[in-house]
């Protein structure tokens, strides 16, 4: 299964493009808050970079790209071999609250009844294990903030439960390129090299 903790759109400047390799590929997917805010142009709480982006992606979507996203949930449950899984991609209640490892507590898996608990948001990778199950972030495919530009998954076990952060290189020029051609701001092309 191919899992995806939100914001298909965002930063970068292939939106359609991104919504149609996550619609191929991904088994299972919630809604990030750069998708919402591209859905509902609504960007009162993000910085200011965010918002401009935000903006120009509810521009440039195309209908089936919009379409894609408004069929997402703001979260996703399933089981996956005998692991009950759930995916947030901000915290249980909030899509835009941050959750750092530092953040991870047991009571978050109770609370959320799984076994396994998938977090985005933070664009930052972690895997915290508890007796009761695992806390995750992937980090982020598309732009990593843990000072490594390449990009950022999990492999997620079920049996025993373990986890895996994996980092891939990737076009790292062709992304700013783009960014920097679609008129986006400049920082969003900068960091991708920084990797936060």
């Amino acid at each position: 299964m191919v899992i995806c903790a939100g914001d298909v759109v965002g930063y970068g400047a292939s939106p359609n493009e991104c919504c149609r390799s996550v619609a191929s590929l991904v088994t299972h997917m919630c809604l990030g808050n750069h998708d919402l805010a591209a859905l509902r142009r609504e960007v009162s709480d993000m910085n200011p970079y965010a918002a401009r982006a935000a903006l120009w992606t509810a521009d440039v979507l195309d209908e089936p790209s919009r379409t894609y996203l408004t069929k997402m949930e703001e979260s996703s449950r399933f089981v996956a071999g005998r692991l009950q899984v759930a995916v947030h991609h901000g915290s249980l209640r909030n899509v835009s609250e941050y959750l750092y490892a530092e953040d991870i507590t047991e009571g978050l898996l109770t609370e959320s009844d799984a076994q396994a608990l998938v977090f985005g948001h933070t664009h930052v990778p972690y895997a915290i294990r508890y007796p009761e199950g695992m806390v995750i972030n992937p980090g982020s495919v598309g732009q990593p903030r843990d000072g490594d530009p390449r990009a950022s998954l999990a492999l997620l076990e079920t049996s025993p439960l373990s986890c895996r952060t994996m980092r891939v290189e990737y076009d790292i020029d062709a992304a700013a390129d783009a960014i920097r051609e679609a008129g986006l701001p400049e920082m969003l092309a900068d960091r991708l090299y920084r990797g936060h």
